[in-house]
């Protein structure tokens, strides 16, 4: 997966506009390139970043990268069919293989995530890669997300389940 879609013909969106995270916990800065059923993000860890230790970000955040490019690219999904951005649920990472013990300062990060299965019920499965700016691998793995088609009710139905 090391080829780049080309950019969407108009302005890329921003990912305050594509993703429900907010504050510290919005952890990408841009989107870099838009195309159906794959995205391309990218992110220069900083040391105020609320994840960094020891001068660099852990590997581990590595996965939330990939987790919010998926999401930035089911918001821009949602709006190209005219629904708004909704929130979404991590299910799963199958192999994460991260080539690296952290993520230096400064540094640009891009991160591709594309489409690799959808079900019916809101559950996507997409092959997600991290690279440094001169292409070389960083990371990568299979994500499984869930979004369902109303949040609150899925959020009800399980605090009716635990009661």
């Amino acid at each position: 997966m090391t080829s780049v879609p080309d950019p969407i013909p108009n302005n890329l969106p921003t990912i305050a506009e594509l993703v429900p995270h907010s504050g510290p916990m919005r952890l990408l800065d841009a989107v870099l390139a838009l195309a159906p059923g794959e995205i391309v993000a990218g992110v220069t860890p900083r040391a105020d970043s609320l994840f960094c230790n020891t001068g660099q970000i852990g590997a581990w955040v590595g996965i939330e990268y990939m987790a919010q490019a998926m999401a930035a690219l089911a918001g821009w999904e949602a709006r190209e069919r005219g629904e708004p951005v909704k929130p979404g649920l991590l299910l799963g990472t199958r192999k994460y293989v991260c080539h690296v013990s952290g993520f230096a300062l400064g540094e640009p990060l891009s991160i591709h995530a594309k489409h690799d299965f959808a079900a019916g019920n809101g559950m996507t499965m997409m092959a997600c890669e991290i690279r440094a700016a001169d292409g070389k691998l960083l990371a990568e793995a299979t994500l499984s997300v869930l979004q369902p088609d109303n949040f609150d009710t899925l959020l009800q139905n399980n605090q009716e389940q635990q009661a």
